[in-house]
């Protein structure tokens, strides 16, 4: 065998791991360097460099971990052609981009954990390009009363149905309030939600199988105070129940990759907020030991799935929600 074809084999028996990411900083690197201490031999990780993308083309890597295609539109493209070229992509750029937080909610009441109550507004705007007629199914005025009613009276939440970063989000006292959030949030599709008043908050990592990570959280404080080393009133019933309600959203949605928020109130954890498909891992905001066990776990998966890989074939994971249908449908 000649050099050149040895050299081939080599570099095809390697299963690379690559990184894709935005602005974020402490936790791309530091990945890479945890990955790359610990792997096996054939297995590396690195900065994901991205060249010309050709339709059907492998990028090369086994794993790509997405950190930024929530923001910008060519990845996500991207990141579908590399999946059904053979790339493990976490999280599955199929699932995270058509799922949203309505119908997250549905699928959380399904496997039995609770959520605050909520309804699906349409935008206050019409969109471009619709005129009244678009509308046609749509009766109007809304049931404002009533539904203010279901949802147990003010203060109320107003949410968009899907994105993230606490963007566009409203707490509202009053009908004028809500009619003037309403009013501001223009073509938004938007959710209109019960609070929950809360004596516990967690925010829970998930990074496949059954890697949760339990942190106390107060979204009260200032962002780089809210992660609480310590909950003096750990109650282990709770923290058991959070537990549980984490591993049944990831295993039911599909998720490798995220965060689940929990509110308690009256002893019983709500799922606030869990779709997250690039959560916040910087060590300036998360703190030292909540980094390290994200950087371990992190690197633990994606070299499991690097193991897993295999060529020719679709890599990606489904959540039960996608298989039990699946299987249901044939």
């Amino acid at each position: 065998m000649g050099a050149s074809a040895t050299w081939l084999k080599i570099t095809l028996s390697m299963k690379k791991i690559g990184i894709l990411f935005g602005q974020e900083r402490t936790f791309p690197q530091a990945f890479v360097d945890r990955v790359n201490a610990i792997a096996p031999k054939g297995i590396s990780a690195e900065l994901a460099h991205i060249d010309e993308v050709f339709q059907g083309r492998s990028t090369g890597y086994a794993v790509l971990i997405d950190r930024i295609s929530q923001d910008v539109e060519f990845y996500r493209a991207m990141l579908k052609n590399a999946a059904i070229s053979g790339t493990a992509v976490i999280n599955n750029p199929f699932w995270w981009s058509a799922d949203e937080k309505f119908f997250n909610n549905a699928l959380s009441l399904s496997v039995g954990v609770p959520v605050p109550k909520t309804f699906l507004l349409p935008s206050f705007e019409r969109p471009d390009d619709t005129t009244e007629d678009s509308f046609s199914n749509l009766k109007f005025p809304m049931p404002w009363e009533e539904m203010v009613e279901e949802l147990g009276g003010f203060p109320l939440y107003m949410k968009p149905y899907s994105g993230g970063g606490w963007k566009s989000v409203y707490k509202v006292e009053s009908f004028d309030e809500l009619f003037a959030a309403y009013h501001d949030t223009a073509q938004l599709v938007m959710m209109l939600q019960e609070a929950i008043d809360f004596t516990h908050y967690f925010r829970c990592y998930y990074l496949g199988g059954d890697r949760v990570h339990i942190m106390p959280y107060e979204p009260r404080n200032a962002p780089h105070e809210r992660y609480i080393l310590d909950d003096v009133q750990k109650d282990k019933k709770i923290w058991d129940t959070v537990h549980e309600g984490v591993l049944k959203l990831n295993h039911g949605l599909g998720y490798d990759f995220n965060t689940v928020e929990f509110a308690v109130r009256d002893g019983i954890p709500y799922a606030i907020d869990f779709c997250n498909p690039a959560p916040d891992a910087d060590v300036n905001s998360v703190g030292e030991e909540n980094f390290e066990w994200i950087v371990k776990n992190a690197a633990d998966m994606a070299i499991e799935r690097a193991k897993a890989h295999k060529d020719g074939q679709m890599n990606l994971r489904w959540g039960t929600f996608v298989r039990d249908s699946v299987k249901q449908s044939v």
